[in-house]
């Protein structure tokens, strides 16, 4: 009934902006997107009062031992995952390699934009596993994600490769274990996050990924840093500074016992955080995506908070 509710009103202000302000019909879809994410969110507030203000376009709330879900709003919507996709490239690596194994960083950094996040490694200089999976996860090293898919695609076909064929053949095994993961409405063609229409997730399959990658110790340990000193050889040491605020124990968003997991950010895809944290022996794992600068961190701060009270 609210669906259809929903879709009468979007008809209605495509219909007024027509005709009384003769906007283009992007602007038409712009604005009418606006508002209707504007009704879901007074709609969820009037469903769940202690989550009235969430901006996040799809958010859930699970339980990382048993995989119950506590709460969900548009959990199975196609969504942007933005950087929250390094969870599964980090994952892949973590299982594909050992923690002490030695990565050389090859060419496929030159592939950096010079507005993405890097970790700041350079072309030549030699890292372990558990540091790459540091300098992808902290500080959101796009250069790191495609240094982990070309290291782990040149290891499971034993050839040499581009960064582009590495790439792909990297985005095959993100989807294959996607999809064993039940993680089945979602594609990717990278392992970093940046835009591409054709690489899209769900808050419900992010939290699948987010709660196996959590299994790993190496991966728990490593995201529940706030920061994370790397001895890179040949480079130097490398500093690596976690963006996820709610480990910042003097910033405004800091949660107790939080413990992960990923940010991320395109203009397509919105403020995403998959976030982690223990409680009473009892951990949880939410998703936002799609939210606001600050929104992102007050929507996981109040799904954290209803999670562990219900």
């Amino acid at each position: 009934m609210f669906r259809k509710k929903r879709y009468f009103l979007l008809i209605l202000i495509i219909l007024i902006f027509l005709f009384h302000d003769k906007l283009s019909f992007q602007n038409v879809q712009k604005h009418g997107n606006a508002f209707i994410q504007q009704v879901e969110q007074k709609w969820r507030g009037v469903r769940t009062p202690e989550l009235a203000g969430v901006e996040g376009q799809a958010v859930l709330i699970m339980d990382r031992d048993s995989g119950e879900l506590l709460y969900s709003d548009n959990g199975k919507k196609k969504m942007y995952p933005a950087s929250t996709t390094k969870i599964l490239t980090a994952l892949i690596l973590l299982e594909r390699s050992s923690p002490d194994d030695t990565v050389t960083v090859g060419d496929e950094v030159l592939l950096r934009t010079s507005d993405e996040s890097s970790a700041g490694l350079v072309q030549g200089e030699r890292l372990t596993v558990r540091d790459l999976t540091a300098a992808m996860m902290l500080p959101s090293g796009n250069d790191a994600a495609r240094t982990a898919a070309v290291y782990v695609a040149e290891l499971e076909t034993g050839t040499q490769q581009s960064p582009e064929q590495a790439m792909s053949y990297f985005a095959e095994l993100m989807n294959e274990k996607a999809k064993k993961l039940g993680a089945v409405k979602s594609h990717f063609v990278n392992p970093h996050g940046l835009h591409d229409p054709d690489h899209y997730s769900t808050a419900y399959d992010m939290a699948l990924i987010a709660r196996e990658a959590m299994k790993l110790e190496e991966f728990n340990e490593i995201v529940g840093e706030s920061e994370y000193a790397a001895a890179a050889q040949g480079q130097g040491e490398h500093l690596f500074q976690n963006r996820n605020k709610l480990l910042n124990s003097s910033g405004e968003w800091f949660f107790q016992g939080a413990n992960g997991i990923k940010t991320g950010y395109t203009e397509k895809a919105g403020y995403c955080l998959v976030g982690s944290a223990t409680r009473e022996e009892r951990e949880l794992i939410t998703v936002v995506l799609h939210s606001t600068e600050q929104g992102v961190w007050s929507d996981t701060v109040k799904l954290l908070d209803y999670g562990f009270r219900i």
